[in-house]
């Protein structure tokens, strides 16, 4: 069986979907037995994959990005992914969109659908380009899969699709992700941060779906209350986040708050351990990957209980309302001084994130492809 899988977007993007595709893409190919095509759009770059399997070949599309995204999912060109690739038995596309085919079955994962239930959290362009191009993926695709039980409901609920045509197959966490007890590495890590002091983290892009604003006043909070730790926000600068720079400077918070920028996913490990806590007060996520990687890595979690956040944590984090700063604060403040709940939480998300694995989502992902396949 030969299988396209659209590698567009792990060339492209550091974080979210562009991670997920890749770590998808290694799981898979770690497993014989099938072979895969990797396209993606023309960029000047190549899938950088640990000893290329001889079952996997690479094709680059001749148009850009942009020039693909407006042929066939703005003008809805039905120019099919064949023409450029020869025969496949299946599709793939886990970034939302699914490209127009000619006999092989389609799959399209939706990872979310915050452009619907909070587009002013969005460029307004791209959030009227997925209203249009989202929908038509799902309608068009022989299966959709959703990361998340929650984002199967919203699914349903936003865009009446079928619930047989949905399948939940969840993330998995990478294995480097476990805690690092190596001094050297931390006190590397904790010299190029420039913390000395005990900090408490988030990670994820700057932009008001991650709810810093609400964040940075729970750290106020504490700070006021006397807590001398420092706050840590690891992310690149996204969408509007002119206001999470505004808050801290209203909030007098100064150097308390450390805007550490991308932090690359192999140093992730070191920054989750070195780290009392981990806040991650999200308005909305379709599975929510950054605190479970936090408790595979031995930190205690606080999470808001919107969205998926806690189906993927369950009892290993705390849930906090994600608008009520002083409930955050309060769950932190219980992390931070209480070391009979620090180890609770610690054993509780070990055991938590070792039931999330990538070659189980590639099992699952495998499965579905043999399923599609026609004949």
């Amino acid at each position: 069986m030969r299988i396209a899988i659209d590698y567009t977007a792990a060339l492209s993007q550091g974080a979210g979907i562009g991670r997920y595709t890749r770590s998808l893409v290694r799981a898979l190919l770690a497993a014989e037995g099938d072979a895969y095509l990797l396209f993606h759009a023309r960029s000047g770059q190549r899938p950088v994959l640990d000893g290329l399997p001889a079952a996997v070949t690479t094709k680059e599309l001749p148009l850009g990005e942009r020039p693909l995204l407006t042929l066939w999912h703005r003008l809805r060109l039905p120019l099919p992914l064949e023409v450029f690739t020869g025969p496949v038995d299946v599709v793939h596309g886990p970034n939302f969109l699914l490209p127009p085919r000619r006999r092989a079955a389609g799959v399209v994962t939706i990872l979310d659908l915050s452009f619907l239930l909070y587009p002013e959290c969005a460029d307004r362009g791209l959030v009227a380009f997925l209203e249009r191009a989202v929908p038509a993926s799902v309608a068009a695709a022989d299966l959709v899969v959703a990361i998340s039980e929650q984002t199967k409901r919203d699914l349903v609920c936003l865009l009446d699709v079928e619930p047989d045509r949905v399948e939940v197959v969840p993330l998995g966490v990478e294995p480097h992700f476990r805690p690092v007890e190596d001094a050297a590495a931390l006190a590397a890590l904790r010299a190029r941060l420039g913390v000395v002091e005990p900090f408490i983290l988030s990670v994820g892009t700057l932009e008001p779906r991650k709810n810093l604003t609400t964040l940075l006043e729970a750290f106020a909070l504490l700070r006021r209350r006397g807590c001398t730790h420092r706050l840590v926000l690891a992310g690149r600068p996204g969408w509007l986040c002119e206001e999470v720079f505004r808050t801290a400077e209203r909030l007098s918070l100064g150097d308390a708050v450390v805007f550490a920028g991308y932090v690359a996913e192999a140093d992730l490990p070191a920054l989750y351990s070195a780290a009392d806590a981990f806040a991650y007060p999200s308005l909305y996520e379709g599975f929510g990957l950054p605190p479970l990687e936090s408790l595979a890595c031995g930190t205690p979690a606080v999470c808001s209980d919107a969205s998926s956040l806690p189906e993927v944590v369950g009892d290993a984090a705390l849930l906090v309302p994600p608008t009520d700063a002083a409930a955050l604060a309060e769950a932190l403040e219980r992390v931070l001084g209480d070391a009979a709940l620090r180890s609770d939480l610690r054993a509780r998300g070990l055991a938590r994130a070792a039931e999330f694995t990538w070659a189980r989502c590639a099992a699952r992902m495998r499965a579905i492809y043999h399923r599609l396949a026609p004949g």
